[in-house]
């Protein structure tokens, strides 16, 4: 009796266990996706933030790629420097420039770039076509086109590129105002040169500001960051490629990671919309950014300087000084003050601060909260000016007197002149994505020459640069005085 218990019993564990593995497994599908939710991937989460009707994310990945992929191109450039060695021993017998040679060197870069309007104007960063000689377009549709530079700007590292088609489908515009932390986001562009890449991620913060743009060799280039950042996957050739919402709105232009290796670790920036809107259009229509300074020097509230200024709270930008003659002075603002606002927005780093200005032209208003050095708030309205002190806007006429090649040009000073022993030159004032930049020029170069004519006037100097011509030779003055000659072909 005994043993046939033992056999029931043994007979009963026997099949009890299968079943219970069985259950075990059919449970398995369950488990995993808690695991996955540690990993950083909640697929319930992610349903419900992108779409309140309860379909899959991928609805609206699908949606927003669909709208933006025909719209975002692929830039690829060939950049070649060049340098000239005199021979003195010609020059004593033939003039200048005589006998000299010609050093080249060849190189090449690629990124991306955003169809804005369908007539082919395509915005892209500064620095992916800086020092470019050649820049060649390809569509999404292996369509290329070879393409020109209508303007650049340091500041921001914005670009506007053109290439002569029309029919193309431009990219809805959206307001980067409105973006909000949390809200998913696709970054679109060509890294690697793998052309048409998409990949996702959440918006992560707003009014970033890295140092990515401060530029010590140049003392005309004001920074101006306030970068929306993501952790959507950018890595190199993503670089102005955009930035779009779950409608497939652009909401900004991507342009740095953050990494240690060159590649994505993780963190992105993209230069907002709004700023980019306002820089492409100044570009598209003088050719240069018309810039609005605000006339001061801020900086972050932080719990030491809200200390040591006896602030009521860390919230607002404190004004640490205030320019004699600028904006902010003929307003009435005084160091100690700090703005709360501008508009209707609130304003909390000076990254912000710096991106609401941006937006604007000398001669805009703008209605600032201001709180004074006694505690009490005002509204103070301010004109903006230029860096001139002017409230109105450059012509488009006056700018082509002044710019040729990427170059801004100016009179030499009567100091600048007694200091090199010259009666004659121009001095390049800034210099920025072009022909003059890629042959290896300089801010604060002097042009004494061209084609071994004297140079009087800015303006007899970029009407010889716009106007039609073979070639050229400029004889260059360093501004310690060394003289050198630079020829190219336009």
């Amino acid at each position: 009796m005994k043993t046939n218990m033992k056999l029931f019993g043994f007979g009963l564990l026997g099949g009890m266990l299968p079943l219970t593995i069985f259950m075990l497994f059919q449970q398995a599908p369950e488990a995993r996706n808690v695991d996955s939710t540690s990993n950083g991937t909640d697929y319930n989460a992610r349903s419900v933030s992108l779409n309140t009707s309860g379909g899959l994310p991928t609805e609206n990945f699908v949606e927003a790629s669909e709208n933006s992929l025909n719209s975002v191109v692929h830039v690829t450039t060939k950049v070649e420097t060049t340098s000239f060695q005199r021979d003195i021993f010609s020059e004593f017998f033939y003039g200048p420039g005589a006998g000299g040679r010609e050093f080249k060197q060849f190189g090449s870069g690629s990124g991306s770039g955003v169809i804005i309007s369908e007539d082919g104007y395509i915005v892209t960063n500064n620095h992916v076509i800086d020092n470019a000689k050649e820049i060649q377009v390809t569509l999404n549709d292996n369509r290329k086109y070879d393409a020109v530079i209508i303007g650049s700007d340091p500041s921001t590292d914005i670009a506007v590129l053109k290439i002569k088609e029309k029919g193309l489908q431009a990219i809805p515009i959206g307001n980067s105002d409105n973006l909000r932390i949390g809200e998913w986001v696709l970054a679109v562009g060509n890294p690697f040169n793998l052309t048409s890449t998409v990949t996702a991620g959440i918006v992560s913060a707003k009014a970033r500001n890295i140092n990515l743009l401060s530029n010590p060799s140049s003392q005309n280039t004001v920074p101006i960051e306030s970068f929306i950042q993501t952790d959507a996957a950018v890595n190199p050739g993503n670089s102005g490629g955009a930035l779009v919402n779950t409608k497939g709105e652009l909401v900004g232009i991507n342009t740095a990671i953050a990494s240690q290796t060159g590649s994505y670790s993780g963190y992105s920036f993209a230069v907002p919309v709004n700023l980019v809107q306002k820089v492409m259009l100044d570009l598209i229509d003088y050719g240069v950014v018309q810039r609005g300074f605000l006339g001061v020097q801020i900086s972050d509230i932080t719990q030491e300087l809200k200390e040591e200024k006896n602030l009521p709270n860390v919230k607002g930008v404190y004004i640490a000084d205030v320019v004699e003659s600028g904006s902010a002075d003929k307003a009435g603002l005084k160091s100690g003050d700090v703005i709360l606002k501008i508009g209707n927005k609130d304003v909390n780093s000076v990254a912000s601060v710096q991106e609401e200005v941006g937006k604007r032209r000398p001669g805009d208003k703008l209605l600032v909260t201001v709180r004074n050095s006694k505690g009490n708030e005002e509204i103070v309205d301010i004109v903006l000016r230029n860096k001139d002190g002017e409230t109105k806007l450059v012509s488009k006429e006056e700018i082509k007197k002044n710019v040729a090649l990427g170059a801004t040009f100016r009179e030499l000073t009567s100091k600048e002149k007694k200091e090199l022993n010259i009666d004659h030159g121009v001095k390049i004032q800034t210099l920025n994505a072009g022909k003059l930049k890629s042959l290896g020029l300089s801010e604060g170069m002097i042009v004494t020459k061209i084609n071994n004519e004297i140079i009087k006037s800015v303006e007899q100097l970029t009407t010889k640069l716009n106007g039609p011509s073979n070639g050229v030779l400029l004889e260059i003055m360093s501004e310690s005085g060394r003289k050198d000659y630079v020829g190219f072909g336009l």
